[in-house]
């Protein structure tokens, strides 16, 4: 067998900011090898990446190299490192159909079998099935493709028609916008990474909330960024600490997600929107606001189902603002595998993610935008479904979660996951347990720019009701391993 190839280490030190409380009780082997596993699963630790040798990680973290032996041994036996003659050992993903893929959940307490990874269950993604209406789209778009069929096929600023449903949409929710004011990208992802590499260069300070999304903390990373994070969560922002950042740091760029807040779930009131953007505009910083999960609301304002009209006010507000920008997706409002998303900006702005883009893509799938388009014009029918599926999830895992565990479990009102509080700085442990058990959670650290947040953990409610009904006794046997 050809031994995997190395492509980068993780030094001692890294692996302790990495696994941050890995250790919460039981056998310390076997939480280290659910910790480092759990980071495999997460991305957090990519493959092919060589360990710390198991002397130096047991010095690092403060436990016996028979510790570590065993962890790493354990690591191998569930096929998530290989031991490489001249480079120690090497995490991997294990083969899915390989024995040792089969029996990678096999080391769970007495009880039920623990599943193995065929059978995981991933909270850790949050995206949800495809509408019905879907098939039909695609089916629309195909005759509506003869008409470009003539050209090149690259638009790099978006098919006409699509720039026009979207420009539609944000006027009607009260921001006048023109189709020159949109760009169509590939996904919002590369949305938010062209604003980052457009205005941001190595060692710009750039103002994001903690916690926020995690690929936008890495898309401002690697554009050189120097994070700068303001406390965020589900009951509130706090629009001052935001000014007094952009004040003090004089950053070229920030990013909010204003509405069902990934991960929170909190959202912005219209005096918070109106005061970012005040602030936005006295100090000359473009504030970029993700509004991906816009339309994913779930409860009206008495608790019952969401109606169109209780989605949150539009970001941007009037419009008006130069240094205002919005991000939105087809990702969420539809379907993950929609890799089409958009900016809506100053012309000027459009303008230049345009010219920027032609090193990354030069342009999104024409037949994706053309279904988008189509999805556009049956949005309120397509929506009423997902907003219903969306929420009898959500209540499952919610009530679930509060009936099972100890935690403080709040319900959001939209968006796609749950920020519970697990009343101990367990996060790191409890989501390496959950992988053991066969479930995928995030854990609270991986959103946070400074890494805080380890009492808490991320789920998404996208799967069926079916799957959020197998991980519930899962969790609760995590829990249990970390708890005890």
């Amino acid at each position: 067998m050809t031994p995997p190839p190395v492509h980068r280490h993780l030094s001692p030190a890294a692996a302790v900011r990495l696994l941050g409380a890995w250790h919460a009780g039981g056998p310390a082997y076997a939480a280290l090898a659910d910790a480092l596993r759990q980071s495999v699963l997460a991305g957090t630790l990519a493959p092919h990446t060589r360990l710390p040798s198991e002397r130096e990680l047991a010095v690092a973290l403060g436990v016996s190299r028979a510790t570590t032996t065993a962890a790493y041994r354990r690591l191998r036996d569930v096929g998530f490192a290989v031991a490489r003659t001249g480079s120690g050992t090497v995490a991997v993903l294990p083969r899915p159909a390989s024995p040792s893929a089969r029996e990678a959940g096999g080391d769970a307490p007495a009880g039920p079998p623990a599943p193995g990874v065929d059978d995981v269950v991933d909270l850790s993604q949050a995206t949800s099935a495809a509408p019905p209406e879907l098939h039909d789209a695609f089916a629309r778009a195909l005759e509506a493709l003869p008409a470009y069929l003539a050209r090149g096929g690259y638009e790099p600023y978006g098919v006409a028609p699509l720039r026009a449903a979207i420009a539609d949409r944000y006027t009607a929710r009260g921001t006048p916008t023109s189709p020159d004011q949109i760009l169509v990208t590939t996904g919002a992802q590369h949305a938010i990474a062209l604003l980052a590499g457009t205005f941001v260069r190595p060692r710009d300070a750039a103002v994001v909330e903690d916690p926020t999304y995690v690929h936008a903390l890495e898309a401002l990373r690697r554009a050189g960024g120097r994070l700068v994070g303001v406390p965020s969560t589900a009951g509130g922002f706090d629009v001052d600490t935001f000014a007094s950042a952009l004040q003090r740091s004089r950053p070229r760029l920030a990013y909010l997600v204003p509405d069902f807040h990934n991960p929170t779930g909190g959202t912005l009131t219209v005096a918070e929107r109106a005061a970012v953007r005040a602030a936005a505009d006295r100090f000359g910083v473009t504030v970029v606001g993700d509004e991906t999960l816009t339309d994913l609301v779930l409860d009206g304002p008495g608790g019952g189902p969401a109606a169109e009209h209780d989605a949150p006010p539009p970001f941007a507000g009037d419009g008006t603002s130069p240094h205002v920008v919005s991000v939105g997706s087809a990702s969420k409002t539809f379907w993950g595998g929609l890799r089409i998303g958009w900016v809506r900006a100053h012309p000027d702005v459009v303008a230049q993610l345009a010219g920027a883009r032609g090193a990354v893509d030069i342009a999104s799938p024409l037949l994706d935008q053309l279904a988008v388009v189509e999805l556009f014009a049956r949005r309120d029918e397509v929506l009423a479904g997902r907003r219903a599926t969306l929420r009898a999830q959500r209540d499952v895992l919610v009530d679930g979660l509060r009936a099972a565990l100890p935690w403080d479990v709040p319900r959001p009102a939209g968006g796609l996951s749950l920020w519970p509080s697990l009343g101990a700085p367990l996060a790191q442990a409890f989501a390496g347990a959950a992988a053991a058990e066969g479930v995928l959670v995030n854990a609270g650290p991986t959103f946070s720019p400074h890494g805080s947040a380890t009492d808490r953990v991320r789920l998404t409610f996208g799967r069926s009701v079916a799957d959020l009904e197998r991980a519930l006794p899962r969790l609760v046997r995590a829990w249990g391993r970390v708890a005890a």
